[in-house]
């Protein structure tokens, strides 16, 4: 165990001292925290825009008949809340004039109540003044066409204002809301596993092309090297997270108000404690089996050049368990016989069976059932990664075929 906690230490302090890992560190937390101050910093701007302008933006409405014109004008009010809407006199081409001098920043002149022309400078890509327009004068064309036919104005306006109310009741998990936070849990799972897991093998593989694995090996037992590298990586990958994460949650909280009722953000950091553990246990279990299998192939490398080659097996495994959960998330179908498949297999189940626990109802016993038999893969790969390690100090020129492996761990037993 003394072993084990002294190679822990010095992989652990190497990570931290690392310039990369720092960098990539400070970056990530500087951008977080940018995007959650975008919605105060956006605030701001419109606040001194409107300093500067003098006030809320313009919007003309204008017709011949003075009757429609108040109609559209008292219409508009409502469905355009950010817009001051008068009503002008104007025609066609003075309207346009006073858009372009800048009196006004849209206008729309009515031809007849189910026919417009919208005038505006510049249209945003963002624009969508004309779609809410259509829908609002859908409504003041109903409402004239039904008192034209002896319907009275109070009875109009009770016709098209009545609401249709309706509620869902969700008896498992809802989907949708759970979509954001499993995304992002399964892409940083993708992260740190490709990331350092590729750091375990090449910092293995330093170590035996520099001979230092022969010196270690003799002063150390292989199954505590092999643990306390790929724990220092884990811990390192944690606490670079907790460092992203934390940022973010605390950012977030700075400016929560300024985000207003926005679904992603609110889904994202309103994760339930349950699924919050259930998050942290497949994302150590998952990351620890593979760094396992980047530390075992690093070790059978004789050189550096090696390494990409090496470890393709696995990463291309990986790759192809994230297909499969991101194919089944943006379908909807994470409870398909192959989704039920992958929950049991250990380098599949950590972001099978947790996108399951986030999107669907599953029963206890196969979350646990799951969870037991990746832990048990976990310490089985890592037993073995170490007799691989141990092996790997006397395999040098050719790379080792998987056969040459398999007899000398036999003959090492």
């Amino acid at each position: 165990m003394k072993q084990f906690f002294t190679i822990f230490k010095f992989e652990l302090k190497n990570y931290l001292k690392n310039k990369t890992f720092v960098g990539i560190t400070l970056f990530l937390v500087a951008a977080i925290t940018v995007v959650m101050f975008i919605p105060r910093i956006g605030a701001l701007i419109k606040n001194d825009g409107e300093k500067e302008s003098g006030g809320t933006e313009i919007m003309l409405v204008s017709a011949e008949d003075e009757a429609l014109a108040e109609a559209v004008r008292a219409t508009f009010e409502a469905y355009f809340p950010d817009y001051e809407v008068k009503i002008t006199e104007h025609d066609g081409e003075n309207i346009r004039s006073l858009v372009t001098e800048g009196e006004a920043q849209c206008a729309f002149y009515m031809k007849d109540a189910s026919t417009y022309v919208y005038y505006v400078d510049t249209l945003s890509m963002y624009d969508a003044n004309t779609q809410v327009a259509s829908e609002a004068l859908q409504n003041v064309y109903r409402t004239s066409a039904m008192i034209g036919n002896g319907i009275s104005p109070e009875d109009a306006a009770a016709i098209m204002s009545a609401q249709i109310t309706g509620e869902t009741v969700t008896l498992g998990n809802d989907q949708t809301e759970n979509f954001f936070y499993t995304y992002i849990m399964i892409f940083a799972l993708y992260f740190v596993i490709i990331l350092y897991g590729q750091m375990v093998a090449t910092g293995v593989a330093t170590e035996k092309s520099s001979r230092a694995m022969e010196v270690l090996i003799t002063s150390a037992k292989p199954i505590s090297m092999m643990f306390g590298k790929v724990i220092a990586a884990c811990a390192a990958g944690l606490i670079q997270l907790v460092a992203i994460f934390g940022s973010a949650i605390a950012f977030y909280k700075v400016n929560e108000s300024y985000w207003g009722d926005n679904q992603i953000i609110r889904s994202i950091f309103g994760m339930p404690t349950l699924l919050l553990v259930y998050m942290i246990i497949f994302f150590i279990l998952g990351f620890f089996i593979y760094a396992f299998l980047y530390g075992a192939i690093g070790s059978t490398a004789t050189k550096l050049e090696d390494i990409n080659t090496s470890v393709m097996p696995i990463t291309y495994t990986f790759i192809i368990a994230f297909i499969v959960v991101i194919t089944s998330m943006s379908s909807g179908s994470v409870d398909s016989v192959l989704m039920r498949v992958c929950s049991y297999i250990p380098f599949t189940s950590p972001m099978a069976m947790f996108t399951r626990i986030a999107m669907s109802s599953v029963p206890l016993w196969e979350i646990l059932l799951s969870i037991a038999v990746l832990a048990g893969s976990v310490v089985g790969v890592g037993v073995i990664s170490a007799k691989i390690y141990r092996i790997g100090v006397v395999l040098y020129g050719t790379p080792p075929k998987i056969g040459a492996i398999i007899k000398a761990i036999r003959k090492s037993k």
